[in-house]
């Protein structure tokens, strides 16, 4: 049978711009759908404007220290429309980029949202059918918000970005890294900021000790956390959103914005219809090598539910290729990959946590916290975190935590190691750079605790 593309992929995100365009690279003749904006959750509504806030929201504290340390620096209310419009501009831009790099090797981009009708078929929404020997699947994820009363007049944080003027207060609903890296940004930009999280302790999933820490921080900087709090409902008044707690508190907000996960964006897709197996969440169900329950069709990145993060999406879509294209069958290695979460200061890590480790083997735990030499001079009381989780057994290092300023540019050296299977030794026979935090991960030499 002849098809008219040999490869048609949904969604015009990170990892499937990224097999489009590798494809097409091969000799395929590509073709690929993105209803909203090239680049996807990362480049538009994602990592990068998130970090760019990042930055933004910094000065506000550097100032701050600045006085401290010496300079005559005055600091005045944060433009939000002039950033917000130079913004726009770099994402502009680096869309640009991305449909520049899919042209390039000839992949043909339909602006619009496409849908499966069967294996081997696909759908546009002006009405147009195409068939391809191969469809990918790679539309990402979508914000989950709970159904409480007054829902509607929540944002999430896709439109945090797209807000006209900045709230003088917020509150913020969840207690994941989105949740908290929106707290500290907000924080930093000089709103008074508020989170509620229904669960025990911010940052589930991740290492404990390192939770605790980081919650302790944001609280340091200004942040009103709750813990074991969560939104009993919400009401539009004269003076804002009228909010009440489950703990019976009541209070009013500029803006209510809603970061309690994501959801695979599965829906209204035809996948079912065209025989693909959904898990629980919606999730596109795909073996080791991106290949759902139908043969033709494969899916890579959020929508899968694997690990969600970009580079990862990424490294799924080059294996895809190599795969289907290069008849090199490859698997994603999803083993050892490192993370940062951008509160302030920064939450990165490798490996796993002290809970995890612990139920599997004997372990040594490595731990120091301690206020950096920045810090000190200041008399500014936010401690660096650095720990390291040891096999006791093999002596492999297998998890490392930092909280610190940089703690993300750090950790990808650390990864390298980790990945490369190092030791607890390795670590101790390395000459230490000072003066610098992070000469603290080859100086702990004696565990804090083991189990």
């Amino acid at each position: 049978m002849a098809f008219d593309y040999d490869l048609f992929v949904i969604g015009g995100g990170s990892g499937g711009v990224r097999a489009g365009r590798v494809a097409a690279e091969t000799g395929a003749k590509v073709a690929l759908a993105e209803e909203y904006r090239m680049g996807g959750t990362c480049v538009i509504r994602g990592c990068v404007p998130k970090k760019l806030m990042v930055f933004a929201s910094g000065y506000s504290s550097a100032a701050a220290e600045a006085r401290a340390y010496g300079w005559d620096v005055q600091i005045g209310d944060f433009d939000w429309p002039k950033f917000r419009t130079n913004l726009h501009k770099e994402l502009d831009r680096l869309e640009n980029i991305y449909r520049t790099n899919l042209g390039r090797p000839g992949v043909e981009i339909f602006d619009q949202r496409a849908v499966l009708q069967d294996a081997n078929t696909v759908k546009l929404a002006d009405g147009r059918t195409f068939t391809a020997k191969h469809i990918l699947v790679a539309t990402g994820g979508t914000p989950f918000v709970p159904d409480v009363p007054g829902h509607e007049l929540a944002w999430t944080s896709n439109e945090v970005f797209l807000m006209e003027t900045l709230p003088k207060r917020v509150l913020i609903v969840g207690g994941g890294y989105i949740a908290c890296e929106f707290a500290c940004i907000l924080n930093g930009l000089g709103v008074d900021t508020s989170q509620y999280y229904r669960g025990a302790q911010i940052l589930r999933g991740f290492d404990d000790e390192a939770r605790g820490h980081i919650a302790e921080l944001i609280q340091g900087r200004g942040i009103n956390l709750h813990v074991g709090t969560d939104v009993e409902r919400m009401e539009k008044r004269d003076d804002g959103i009228w909010v009440k707690s489950t703990d019976g508190a009541e209070a009013t907000f500029d803006a209510v914005v809603y970061a309690t996960g994501r959801k695979p964006n599965s829906g209204g897709l035809g996948l079912e219809k065209a025989g693909v197996k959904l898990g629980r969440w919606g999730q596109v169900e795909v073996d080791e090598y991106s290949q759902t329950s139908v043969p033709s069709i494969y899916a890579v990145g959020d929508v899968t539910d694997r690990i969600n993060l970009t580079p990862v999406a990424i490294r799924e879509a080059a294996a895809f290729v190599q795969t289907v294209f290069n008849d090199t069958p490859t698997k994603p290695d999803h083993e050892l990959v490192a993370s940062a979460v951008f509160t302030q200061p920064e939450y990165a890590s490798v490996g796993l946590t002290e809970e995890q480790a612990r139920d599997e083997r004997p372990i040594e735990v490595y731990s120091a916290a301690f206020r950096p030499m920045q810090n000190a001079f200041i008399d500014k009381n936010e401690r660096v975190l650095f720990k390291l989780i040891v096999c006791a057994n093999s002596r492999k290092v297998i998890g490392c935590h930092i909280i610190s300023p940089g703690a993300g540019e750090m950790i990808q050296m650390v990864g390298v190691a980790i990945k490369m299977g190092a030791t607890k030794e390795d670590f101790d026979r390395t000459v230490a750079v000072h003066p610098t935090m992070s000469e603290e991960i080859v100086l702990m030499k004696t565990p804090v605790r083991t189990a």
